[in-house]
């Protein structure tokens, strides 16, 4: 069974192989912010939750994803590898 864990290591490097950070998002006091700020080239920024397969995000997660839409970006759910390689599939696309 694949762990958030695993999925989270997998997003980070191959977040690394495309010139970009996965920065672990902590941010005191503000319990439930997403996972990882993910930096491309190009100034691109992107907010992901991960979750283990089949896992949703919690009310509070939510409540944070809301306030980061409020602000026009978006978090993006990830739960599996499949949909780490769909999101660096997108991002690499986007950059032409």
């Amino acid at each position: 069974m694949i762990r958030e864990k695993d999925i989270e290591n997998y997003l980070r490097n191959q977040v690394k192989k495309i010139g970009g950070i996965a920065y672990k998002f902590e941010s005191p006091g503000n319990a439930g912010v997403p996972d990882r700020l993910v930096l491309l080239p190009g100034g691109r920024v992107h907010f992901v939750e991960l979750k283990a397969p089949g896992k949703k995000p919690t009310a509070l997660q939510l409540a944070q994803h809301r306030k980061i839409n409020k602000l026009h970006s978006r978090v993006l759910i990830i739960d599996s590898k499949e949909k780490v390689d769909r999101f660096i599939e997108w991002v690499t696309q986007s950059e032409i």
